[in-house]
């Protein structure tokens, strides 16, 4: 018995019912042709139709279902690629020991929790049988410890996306570990993994990940410009970075993302009060070339390019030419009302930084012929 409903096996006659209302639709279409009345009973479901209907149902329905027969968990073991368990909010860890060595085809597994219920021993389950997996959230999994990571560096090494939020007791030593052995990281959540997330850390996931295109730093504040840098050149493929509350970083962290990682869209320096203006010009010229005004730049700049959000709310040091000067380098990144992707909360002197839209619409109107007098 497990999961927010307490679903038991003893539901399954409705369990079918609702497979029936979702896949009947299906049966017509490409799917499992049937003579009429052919199934009279949930046991009767050809494995074709099984997985077509599986895929429309709740994820507590699947794992119910997968306890129907011997053929139905084996069509389901098969066909199932993405789970999310977010919903059990108690023993979450002993339906993840009894699943793991069901589900082996699993690519996308969540495992979000409200309150800590993982243990090591779900997590290295999972490395042991689900050896194809590439998504894994183990977000908010307080009771886990460096035994799991070594268990995916080892069984896991095809994730392209991790998120250990809040994940407190990993260290640095072991996520250095993982780093080398999962290199096609992509996605990289580590907010708020304060022991893990250091400069030897970053070091290793600048001189392994060399595919990483978003990270997230926050409130890691051990993290200074050595890590940082480590990631920018390691790393030159980042788009989304977020380093609020990276407290100790300075312009030198910002200068090299901005110089190295040409494809940055996102960047979050939210309370990194050490960042000046020298940073804010680097964002401004890193997509100016050499002997091309800012504006001439601007006018082939592909509307895909450049950075399109920035975040620097309480970094109190920067004066408005500078913020301005980044404004006008990246037309994406607006100040204007419903669409703020320059965010500014806390820095009462950037109140006459204006994006391009102020200037496009000062424009219009200048253009507008007055009426006769």
């Amino acid at each position: 018995m497990v999961g927010k409903d307490n679903l038991k096996t003893e539901d399954l006659n409705l369990c079918f019912e609702k497979l029936m209302m979702f896949g009947g639709s299906g049966i017509g279409k490409g799917g499992a042709k049937m003579e009429a009345g052919a199934i009279t009973e949930w046991k009767d479901i050809p494995m074709e139709l099984l997985l077509q209907i599986v895929s429309l149902v709740d994820d507590q329905t699947v794992i119910v279902v997968s306890g129907v027969c011997r053929g139905w968990r084996d069509a389901i073991c098969l066909g199932l690629t993405h789970l999310s368990l977010s919903w059990c909010n108690k023993n979450m860890n002993d339906l993840v020991l009894s699943l793991a060595p069901k589900f082996t085809k699993l690519q996308s597994l969540i495992l979000r929790q409200d309150k800590p219920q993982l243990e090591d021993n779900a997590v290295e389950a999972i490395a042991n049988c689900c050896h194809d997996l590439q998504v894994l959230d183990l977000s908010k999994s307080f009771k886990l410890s460096d035994c799991s990571l070594h268990a995916l560096a080892h069984g896991c090494p095809n994730i392209t996306k991790l998120n250990i939020s809040g994940c407190s007791a990993f260290s640095d030593h072991a996520l250095a570990y993982l780093a080398g052995f999962c290199r096609k990281l992509k996605v990289l959540n580590l907010c708020g993994c304060v022991k893990a997330a250091s400069d030897i850390a970053l070091q290793a996931i600048g001189q392994h990940c060399n595919q990483l295109q978003r990270l997230n730093l926050g409130w890691c504040e051990s993290v200074s410009d050595v890590g940082v840098m480590s990631l920018a050149y390691g790393c030159p493929d980042l788009r989304t970075v977020d380093l609020c509350g990276c407290v100790l970083i300075t312009d030198d962290s910002v200068i090299a993302l901005a110089n190295k990682c040409i494809h940055l869209r996102s960047l979050g320096l939210y309370y990194c009060q050490n960042i000046t203006d020298r940073a804010m010009y680097s964002l401004a010229h890193s997509r100016v070339k050499n002997k091309t005004s800012i504006w001439e730049s601007m006018k082939g700049m592909n509307d895909e390019e450049g950075l399109k959000t920035l975040n620097i709310s309480q970094c109190t040091a920067l004066t408005p030419p500078a913020v301005q000067a980044v404004c006008d380098s990246f037309p994406a990144l607006h100040t204007c009302s419903g669409r703020h992707s320059l965010i500014m909360s806390g820095c009462l002197n950037l109140m006459s930084v204006h994006c391009a839209c102020a200037f496009h619409a000062h424009r219009t109107a200048s253009t507008i012929p007055h009426p006769a007098h």
